[in-house]
């Protein structure tokens, strides 16, 4: 039977109904799940392929859509922190270098949200080959023209949450989050375990102590209905849909869905279906031992939202507090990259992650295709290995009776960078188009920025981690990459960067030690 349970407004408390195992309001929570027996670890990694290299006279077009998502990061930092080196299909290179902001040349104004800064410079870890490397900055909207919040805050509220750096985390989480906020921005709570409720009806954010109190009742207990939350969650914010403002659901859980709709697939389409409303979803991950990565990147690359993973409450402060207006206001959705490179400069390249997140030619220019979204002030790099057509940094034999030396199309030019974007709230996609040529170039990797060098560092770093079979340069070690990332912190005000240098020299003692990476689970799609 339904139990009564408490609604927290903004004006009033009214006694509601949410179903029996809803862990509020004094109701008893229920005991958390028991592990089966040798059930220890049951995390969830998506096994990847990583990218090959492309012949560029017989394949010389990539795409692929951008990723701003950090989860990946944060996560390795967690097995770097406690000693263990992470699992390599946990390593996802765009994450690791997308994870630092980046002082590329901002926009001046929302006309063109951003545009593609690219340098071309030696590679660090092969002296045969080059690296193409794409910054791209997005608009960042000032705080007097942003628009408003309409916030879904869907807590996972399972017994599996009931661990320190789960459901306490969330709600700390969440704490910080609605201390950002505009007073006119509105929030509601939905949480789920075994069953969803509404706990916060649509609330002003200058009505925090309604909301803190809201989020101080939450309580672990019951099992997992992850998709009857989310769909409750759908139906709340289309439900008082602001068209004014950006509507966002933000899921925080483990990932642990044990009830109802379970399937990566179902949730998958569930989530599909509800993005056409204009709700955005992200998503952030708490935990460890049953933390479901697969399913937290499938929610968030198909809700149109960022995934993150919350470590610690320092890491809550970034995503949530240092870098809110990107976590929650889109300058751009289905952003789309696509380069076509010259083979009479580049004989063969490979882009350096982005695995999944690659596109087929034809879906560049078709708007049906769903791509990523970019944040306010927020930052996309990507990274492309190139080889010159006479380099000995080739991994392919010319063809027989193919044309290995094609002549140039066009006179200096490495590639042709084409960006397609929509604007918020329009289905038809705006193109930016931009050549590489000398002018791109550097002669030496010192002298590219700051900026370039350590997200090149960043990228290196994740491939050995990964165990990527690219490291061609034996004096590209861990203890070079500290060395070189320690000259290229920046400003780094809040001492991000200093703290990978950290990370770098965790993992140098890791691998000195021989230690082993954690047994996970891998699931192939």
């Amino acid at each position: 039977m339904p139990g009564d349970a408490i609604i927290v407004t903004g004006s009033r408390i009214a006694t509601g109904q949410l179903t029996s195992n809803s862990p509020v309001a004094g109701l008893p929570p229920q005991q958390p799940p028991q592990p089966m027996p040798g059930d220890i670890d049951r995390e969830r990694y998506e096994d990847v392929e990583i990218n090959p290299v492309a012949v560029t006279s017989e394949d010389p077009v990539s795409t692929f859509s951008i990723d701003v998502d950090t989860a990946s990061y944060s996560n390795v930092r967690r097995f770097l922190n406690r000693g263990e080196l992470p699992p390599t299909d946990a390593v996802r290179i765009e994450e690791m270098v997308n994870y630092f902001t980046y002082d590329y040349p901002l926009p001046e104004s929302m006309d063109t949200p951003f545009g593609a800064n690219v340098t071309v410079l030696p590679n660090p870890w092969n002296a045969d080959t080059e690296l193409m490397h794409i910054g791209i900055q997005g608009y960042d909207i000032p705080e007097t023209e942003r628009p408003g919040a309409n916030l879904v805050f869907l807590i996972d509220v399972s017994g599996s949450m009931s661990a320190p750096d789960k459901l306490p985390l969330a709600v700390s989480a969440m704490h910080m989050l609605t201390d950002t906020l505009a007073p006119e921005d509105r929030v509601s709570i939905v949480v789920y375990a075994g069953a969803a409720g509404a706990i916060l009806e649509p609330t002003r954010a200058a009505d925090r102590e309604c909301i803190h109190a809201a989020l101080d009742m939450l309580d672990a207990g019951g099992s997992t209905a992850g998709g009857a939350g989310i769909q409750l969650a759908y139906d709340f914010a289309r439900a008082n849909f602001d068209d004014s403002a950006i509507n966002r659901v933000m899921l925080l859980t483990d990932g642990d869905f044990n009830v109802g709709v379970t399937r990566d697939e179902s949730l998958e389409d569930l989530v599909t279906r509800e993005r056409e409303s204009g709700v955005y979803l992200s998503v952030m991950g708490f935990g460890e031992g049953n933390y479901n990565d697969q399913l937290m990147q499938t929610i968030a690359q198909n809700g149109n939202g960022i995934a993150a993973y919350i470590d610690s409450e320092r890491e809550a402060r970034r995503f949530l507090v240092e870098e809110s207006f990107s976590a929650l206001f889109p300058i751009a959705n289905d952003v789309k990259i696509q380069v076509e490179f010259n083979p009479a400069r580049v004989g063969e390249y490979r882009l350096v992650g982005y695995e999944t997140r690659l596109l087929r030619r034809e879906d560049f220019n078709n708007d049906a295709v769903d791509a990523g979204e970019i944040g306010s002030g927020h930052s996309v790099t990507a990274i492309y290995e190139i080889a010159a057509p006479d380099s000995d940094g080739l991994l392919n034999d010319p063809l027989r009776y193919g044309d290995a030396q094609p002549d140039a199309s066009t006179d200096g030019e490495y590639a042709f960078v084409r960006i397609r974007y929509k604007r918020p709230g329009e289905d038809e996609s705006i193109l930016i188009e931009q050549p590489v040529t000398d002018d791109n170039a550097v002669g030496a990797f010192a002298d590219a920025s700051d900026d370039v060098r350590f997200s090149v560092l960043v990228a290196g770093f994740a491939q050995m981690l990964r165990e990527d079979p690219w490291i061609a340069n034996e004096d590209f070690t861990f203890d070079y990459v500290a060395e070189e990332a320690a000259l290229a912190l920046g400003e780094d005000e809040y001492g991000h960067r200093a703290e990978f240098v950290e990370l770098v020299n965790a993992a140098a003692g890791r691998m000195a030690l021989g230690t082993t990476k954690p047994g996970m689970q891998s699931d192939a799609r």
